[in-house]
């Protein structure tokens, strides 16, 4: 299995050179050369594992290009031959699969970092790696269900890991950053500045230590805001949300304003070492479309021209505009239309510089855009309190979208849209109940989520059984599509009924078939 076996080339070194040394290479007295080069388990450092694990969840955070199209964000244009499997909903055990491989790549570096670290005594950097994994950890039970958790890095005592249930790995989740925070407000090392607070950024960076720790806190705490809403819909066993906020609260609350968490290890304009959302999205070092196969969806487009939304211009670029800008207006293609009554990719929009910006640019983990949005939605259920209440909450939420992107006087364009448009005037449902006001709010977001975190955006819809969004024509227009909605969850993946297949045909029948009406995730109603 991918997320157990295939580990990193010079991790796979490591265990080979100490298998040799232990069980086949006895060294003579005589022999006295060692090579101060060689790869071994003691000088492959925490330090040195960190910074790929800390970039590879960055990368992950571009988000899987089909929830893009599937929410309405981007398509494909006229160029290309539609992919009937993704746009007809027709997935199989096969769709998706290098999600779940790349995740379980990523958190066996950080549980790696983390086992070391703490061997070593270095509780701070095992804090930072725990904390960075929760993020993947829950992606993977919202997408799937039921995964292996507590098994899954343990080779040692089993090739055949067993599945957590996944509100038992959402209740681990939740102990596993209490632990952290604790990680966390120990005394950071000598080398911390030079591991990780020079790769880990909250908003532009800088400051010390101490406020580089206390924003790692603030991540964590956000995180656990994130499993908490959540479970908002249903009741879970074990989980005491009264006392879960409390610990929030204690520990200095969530990121707010400006204190994005991305990560920046120094990429630059070179190929294979540009921003991961730029590099995937944006423009090649050598200045020509770096993704010719993704382009504006058409339903966004209109739904936010209906609004005179000013994101859009910074969401996609105008027709024709090149790395810099240009252009004169945006035009999207349908999903799931066939080549060639869809617009081609010189006639519609790519990306926009409000997220595809630089190839340098920091790549986010988890925006402040997204935390405001969390934080809305906690007071309007009454979990937090802030002045102005759940309404001021949520504006400050809509104007951190304005200014992430890069809208032009962001601050007054986001007080206009948020007033003129009914759809985005918190005082239409300002009387209403808790869960009125989170499902509007949880529009709003949906739309501020588009590129920044697609997996979110999609867990929201399900949290509400897709009733946050009166317009549904985002659904592909594919007349051969299974179903007109999109499917509860993914179906697990093949190399798991090849390897480890008593384990997860445990998990009960999960098959095309029963994504739509059934088969879903333990938080959806």
């Amino acid at each position: 299995m991918k997320y157990m076996l295939k580990n990193k080339a010079f991790i796979l070194v490591i265990f080979i050179g100490i298998i040799i040394i232990t069980s086949s290479c006895k060294k003579s007295f005589l022999d006295i050369n060692d090579n101060p080069n060689a790869v071994t388990e003691l000088n492959v450092t925490p330090e040195l594992i960190f910074p790929a694990g800390a970039t590879g969840i960055a990368a992950r955070a571009v988000g899987p290009n089909f929830l893009q199209n599937w929410l309405g964000y981007f398509a494909p244009p006229g160029d290309f031959s539609i992919n009937q499997q993704e746009t007809a909903y027709n997935i199989d055990f096969t769709f998706g699969q290098g999600f779940w491989q790349n995740h379980y790549n990523v958190l066996f570096d950080l549980n790696l970092v983390e086992t070391k670290a703490l061997a070593k005594g270095d509780s701070v950097l095992a804090g930072a790696a725990s904390i960075l994994s929760v993020k993947l950890w829950q992606e993977l039970v919202d997408l799937y269900g039921n995964i292996p958790y507590t098994d899954a890095f343990h080779v040692e005592r089993t090739t055949t890991p067993k599945y957590d249930k996944a509100e038992d790995v959402y209740l681990a989740l939740h102990k596993k950053l209490d632990q952290a925070v604790s990680y966390m407000k120990g005394t950071a090392r000598a080398t911390y500045p030079a591991v990780v607070q020079s790769v880990v950024k909250f908003g532009a960076g800088g400051g010390s230590v101490a406020s580089h720790q206390a924003n790692f806190i603030k991540y964590a705490n956000t995180l656990k805001l994130r499993l908490l809403l959540r479970t908002s819909e249903v009741t879970v066993a074990g989980i005491n949300t009264n006392a879960e906020i409390a610990k929030i609260v204690a520990n200095g609350g969530v990121l707010q304003s400006g204190q994005t968490i991305s990560v920046n290890p120094g990429y630059v304009d070179e190929l294979n070492k540009q921003s991961p959302f730029y590099a995937t999205y944006g423009f090649t070092s050598t200045g020509t479309d770096g993704n010719t196969a993704v382009r504006a969806n058409v339903y966004t487009v209109n739904l936010m021209n209906a609004t005179n939304d000013p994101r859009l211009q910074r969401l996609y670029r105008n027709v024709g505009a090149s790395a810099t800008g240009g252009g004169t207006t945006v035009a999207g293609v349908k999903y799931g239309q066939a080549t060639p009554a869809n617009l081609f990719g010189n006639a519609s929009s790519k990306v926009g510089l409000g997220t595809a910006g630089t190839a340098t640019q920091n790549a986010w983990v988890l925006t402040s855009v997204e935390s405001l949005f969390l934080q809305a939605e906690a007071v309007a259920r009454g979990w937090l309190t802030v002045a102005g209440g759940a309404q001021a909450a949520y504006q400050a939420a809509v104007t951190e979208s304005f200014i992430f992107l890069g809208v032009p006087n962001a601050t007054t364009a986001a007080t206009t849209y948020y007033t003129t448009n009914a759809n985005a005037n918190f005082s239409t449902v300002v009387a209403g109940s808790a869960t009125v006001q989170s499902k509007f709010i949880s529009y709003q977001k949906y739309i501020a989520m588009n590129s920044l975190d697609v997996i979110e955006a999609y867990s929201d819809l399900r949290k509400f059984n897709f009733t946050t969004i009166a317009d549904q024509s985002y659904i592909s227009v594919n007349p051969s599509k299974l179903a007109n909605k999109l499917p509860n969850r993914l179906l697990y993946p093949q190399e798991e009924y090849t390897l480890n297949f008593a384990n997860v045909s445990a998990q009960g029948t999960i098959s095309t078939g029963t994504i739509f009406t059934g088969s879903k995730i333990f938080w959806q109603p």
